[in-house]
């Protein structure tokens, strides 16, 4: 019988493993470079960390200088990215909520067309 292989992509990790607040850090650092906010609500449930603890190390990054804040303008809410992406990444929100809305209405335009021909017949 032949040997099993292991998958050459998948790799023992080095190291002791990481923290929560690194764990944390490297998600919000992960997220921002993607052009996207971590709000803050979604770290506790996704992290299984408590909201008190959540914004201790929340606190402890914004004060290292790690990442910014900034506050959602629909909702108040809190979203954190890299230092320096802000504004490229508030860009690149306002761009995909654009295309997403120019694709609603082109969806509900040609829904409206259709149905016009089939009740004029």
């Amino acid at each position: 019988m032949s040997e099993k292989k292991s998958f050459r992509k998948f790799k023992k990790r080095e190291g002791p493993p990481l923290t929560k607040e690194q764990t944390i850090e490297k998600f919000i650092l992960r997220n921002s470079q993607n052009g996207y906010f971590t709000k803050i609500s979604t770290i506790p449930y996704k992290f299984e960390v408590s909201e008190s603890k959540t914004w201790d190390i929340i606190g402890e990054l914004l004060s290292n200088g790690l990442i910014e804040a900034t506050h959602d303008e629909f909702t108040g809410e809190m979203k954190l990215c890299e230092t320096g992406k802000t504004y490229l990444n508030l860009d690149l929100e306002r761009k995909r909520k654009r295309e997403k809305s120019k694709a609603f209405k082109k969806k509900y335009k040609s829904k409206k067309i259709t149905n016009a021909l089939t009740t004029k017949k």
